[in-house]
This record gives structure tokens, sequence and C-alpha cells, in this order.
């Protein structure tokens, strides 16, 4: 059995000092043979990318997360700019993008045009999305709704069947990480997700997976995950391993 970590940030020295070769390590020990390095600012995305060089299995998304869509929002056209001179078969999607009103960090506007910005740079590119949509998804049907083509996975989805039912009508993946592990009033949504249209994900640093909550998380945590989904949807690991290998592939590759 093989996996895919759909969503880690190892390359960022923020979370991991030592640059991510020792997780990147840990990781195809157990098993976890590809990695997508999330970026969430212009300059993570690079750096993202640049972990990506020489490392195998290793692959980037790039963009700019909500969050900073204040301080980031003007240097949009640089960003999208590096993208296109950039792009080659180690960038496999556009990400993390969205919207998210639960911290607010930065006015709605700014994050819907922001979002609206990134979209239209993944279509022109041919590119799938990663989104982080938290407490906004009202405005986030109404800004997916405006376009036709759109590829991608809703991020760590922790919402209701109602919204995830919505995402999968629009064609998208649902990205399911550690807190499946933890938040059990969730379970009726992991049970729900077409098996077809499921992803795992660490989100590392963050979001560890039981049994291993108070470390900080990695990519070879991939499999106690998979474990616990099996278990929950009751499948064996191997099928759940071989159908989410082949979404990665049909969604990233």
């Amino acid at each position: 059995m093989t996996y895919t970590d759909t969503h880690c940030h190892i390359h960022d020295p923020e979370f991991f000092p030592a640059g991510g070769q020792p997780e990147y390590e840990r990781a195809q020990a157990a098993e976890v043979k590809r990695l997508l390095c999330v970026g969430t600012s212009i300059n993570s995305s690079k750096q993202a990318l640049n972990f990506s060089y020489g490392r195998e299995g290793v692959f980037a998304t790039v963009g700019i997360h909500p969050h900073d869509a204040t301080h980031l929002l003007s240097l949009f056209d640089e960003f999208r700019q590096w993208c296109v001179e950039h792009v080659t078969e180690k960038i496999v999607a556009i990400g993390e993008v969205g919207l998210d009103y639960y911290y607010m960090n930065s006015p709605r506007q700014l994050q819907l045009e922001l979002l609206e910005k990134h979209i239209d740079l993944a279509l022109s590119l041919g590119l799938p999305l990663a989104f982080h949509v938290r407490e906004a998804f009202d405005d986030f049907w109404s800004v997916l709704n405006n376009f036709t083509g759109v590829r991608g996975v809703l991020h760590s989805f922790t919402d209701n069947i109602p919204n995830m039912e919505k995402g999968l009508s629009a064609g998208l993946y649902v990205g399911v990480n550690g807190i499946a592990t933890f938040a059990r009033d969730r379970d009726d949504v992991t049970r729900t997700i077409p098996l077809e249209k499921l992803l795992l994900e660490t989100d590392a640093p963050f979001l560890t997976p039981v049994p291993n909550r108070g470390k900080i998380n990695e990519p070879e945590n991939v499999p106690l995950i998979a474990s616990f989904v099996a278990e929950l949807r009751g499948v064996s690991v191997e099928a759940l391993s071989r159908a989410t290998e082949q979404n990665v592939n049909r969604l990233f590759f």
C-alpha cells in the first residue's frame, strides 16, 4: 500500500526549521510516497516549489491564503506572472486559496477578489485548486458558480453534508485529515463522502491525528488517518489506499 499526503507544509521553515528533509524521509519510510507541499503566500509558494526540486514524489501547490488578502492582493499580478513562468510538472495545483470568515484576518471583499483571481489563474493554466473554506460556504458557492470547468478539492473539510453534496455536484473532491480521528461528531460526513471523491491529507504540522495528539503532525501520519477512515467506513485499508491514490492521479496528475 502507498499513500499521498495531498496537503502539508513541511517545506515551510516557520513550522519545520530543519528544512523538511527529516519529515520527507520519515514519510517515505511510512509508504507515504507522494507529498503535495502547499503554499500559503508568495514566499511560501516559492519555498514549496524549491523544496520539490530533487525530491522524488514531492510536488508543490502555489497560492495565497485568504488570511493574507489584505497584504498580498496588490501583488497578485506579480505572483501570477511568477506562476506562468514556473509552471512545470512539479506545480500540480493552485492553493491553498479560498475564504475564511472564522478569523476574518482580511476583509470579506478582499478575500472574494483574491479567490476570483486564483480561480481565473487556475483555469488559464489548466490546474486544479486546493480550497480553504471556513464558515464562508454561501459566498464560496456564489463565486464558484461564476466559473465553469473548475476542478479541485475542499481541503480539510469539516462542514455539513449539504455543503459536501454541493461540492460533489460541482465536481470537487473532499479532503479528510486528522480532524476526523478526534472530532467524532463529524463521523457522518466522513462516512458519506463517496470513495471516488475522497482524498487523504495531514495539513502538517497541524491537526495531528489520534493517537499522536500533542505532537507535531507529519506526513508519515497519513496511514493512521487511512486506518481510521477505513474502519469507520467498513472497508479495508487496501481498498481505501487504492481508491484514494486513483483519486490523486485523476485530480493532480
